[in-house]
């Protein structure tokens, strides 16, 4: 992770995570339904990965994986997709309901 960075924004498109890196001088606000991901080294070919997520009035942790050894993303991607997939349908759910309450 370069070392201006505070995270990459990730999204699921067709089987394969999406970045966009999240600079330190910019905002630190993670987006509604957008997860954060960053990761620092935590020893010889190893990565110490952590996930947030942003929902509507604060950001929560969401994951985090110690140590991770070579390719991780496989590791990560389900989550991510998961995740990301359950937001959009609580976010759906939450319009539908909003529309029969008034």
């Amino acid at each position: 992770m370069p070392a201006d960075a505070r995270g990459a924004l990730v999204k699921p498109v067709n089987g394969r995570l999406m970045a966009t890196w999240m600079p330190l001088s910019g905002p630190s606000r993670i987006p509604p339904g957008r997860v954060r991901l960053a990761w620092t080294p935590a020893g010889a070919d190893r990565m110490d990965v952590t996930a947030h997520l942003g929902l509507a009035g604060a950001q929560v942790l969401l994951a985090l994986w110690p140590g991770l050894r070579g390719e991780w993303s496989g590791v990560v991607r389900p989550t991510v997709a998961e995740v990301t997939e359950l937001h959009a349908a609580l976010r759906l759910a939450t319009a539908v309901l909003d529309r029969m309450a008034d």
